[in-house]
């Protein structure tokens, strides 16, 4: 969906693919079918995750991203953005923190981030010229030495390298955003500021903010955004997500809907905010019960649907993101022009149904999201 700001940017509203399971350029088109084409019908377009199998082939292949472009114009649907962020099958029985693999100290997530790269700037539509790529906030901190870190932030420079050199081949911008994961590299404010980026990558590279990440760590948005200008960043593009929140994680009832999230597949980091300010964490939930202190809200990094309220016992953090919302697009200008919802975490939500439920849902979540920028006076026009 298409959204015109007051001071005449225009803002692209998508949802991420990520949450449909496929591992080549087939089962990529497959899903187009089953459930990009019947939301497109709703509401709008999809925003492209491609795993690193698929991209090795269609960045190496100049017909077989052709034919691919055509199976997108043939469903109506056109690529802006795309999830660069989980590497290998995001959908295996038991992902957790192989999602952080490889990190930016490796050379294959800088090949793999230039493959995605010239694969949107061959399909962004005629008339964008900037797309746009998230991935992980350099690597998962244990372990993170020196030297990964030196490795990575010159992977950085090779990449902002290569996207300048791209821009002067294709006339297409593309830009990579840093995604600030609780545990990762780059968490916090301080983290960023910590990470000491290059200043040379910051026409090419900032910081892809998602409110689910950000409130489970009780960040505020302002703040990284002051954070990010200070760093000679910019905010490239926004997921909108809700986490979870129980209120009172001692109550029997919070405890049973915290236990039914405990799934095997995917990390759900857990923090709580002490009574002076401070942060206490778990890597994953099924370590709370044990570790944190239950006198204070927990919030979990579990991808709740962004038009409920509620899952269960828990409360989402729905407020947050509308907050979040209001700062990033309610001001006299946008923060970026790129937004889209990404809830990956519908099979393996309590009581999640079907297809049909997870095309209603999603259709859902991008009609509540354009429902808040309306509020905040951008004016929104479906593509056609």
């Amino acid at each position: 969906m298409h959204f015109s700001h007051p001071d005449g940017a225009d803002v692209l509203l998508s949802y991420c693919t990520n949450v449909h399971p496929a591992q080549d350029v087939a089962g990529v088109v497959a899903q187009l079918d089953r459930y990009a084409a019947p939301i497109r019908r709703r509401l709008g377009w999809p925003r492209l995750w491609l795993p690193a199998s698929a991209a090795a082939v269609l960045a190496a292949d100049p017909v077989a991203l052709a034919a691919f472009g055509r199976e997108l114009n043939a469903r109506d649907l056109f690529v802006v953005t795309v999830n660069g962020f989980p590497y290998g099958d995001f959908h295996g029985e038991r992902v957790k923190k192989l999602v952080y693999r490889p990190d930016w100290s490796d050379p294959r997530r800088l090949a793999y981030t230039l493959d995605l790269a010239r694969i949107l700037a061959a399909l962004l539509p005629g008339d964008v010229t900037e797309g746009t790529i998230s991935t992980l906030p350099l690597g998962w901190r244990d372990g993170w030495s020196d030297e990964h870190h030196a490795a990575a932030l010159g992977h950085l420079s090779d990449l902002a390298r290569e996207l300048r050199h791209l821009r002067r081949q294709t006339g297409r911008n593309i830009r990579v955003g840093l995604e600030p994961e609780p545990g990762c590299v780059i968490e916090t404010c301080d983290d960023l500021a910590r990470a000491a980026l290059p200043a040379e990558i910051g026409d090419h590279v900032g910081l892809c903010l998602d409110t689910c990440h950000l409130a489970v760590g009780f960040s505020d948005t302002g703040h990284f955004l002051n954070a990010a200008a200070e760093a000679g960043l910019s905010v490239v593009k926004v997921q909108a997500a809700c986490a979870l929140q129980a209120d009172r994680p001692a109550d029997g009832t919070a405890r049973e809907a915290l236990r039914s999230l405990a799934e095997p597949r995917y990390l759900h980091q857990v923090r709580r905010r002490r009574a002076d300010g401070g942060l206490d964490g778990v890597d994953d939930l099924p370590d709370a019960a044990r570790t944190l202190a239950a006198d204070e809200p927990w919030r979990v990094h579990f991808h709740a649907p962004v038009h409920r309220t509620h899952v269960g016992a828990l409360r989402t953090t729905q407020p947050e993101l509308a907050d979040a919302l209001a700062g990033l697009f309610g001001g006299p200008h946008p923060a970026t022009r790129h937004l889209e919802v990404e809830t990956y975490t519908w099979d393996v939500l309590p009581g999640a149904g079907g297809e049909a439920d997870l095309v209603a849902g999603i259709a859902g979540e991008l009609s509540w999201t354009a429902g808040r920028l309306t509020s905040l006076g951008l004016k929104g026009e479906t593509q056609t």
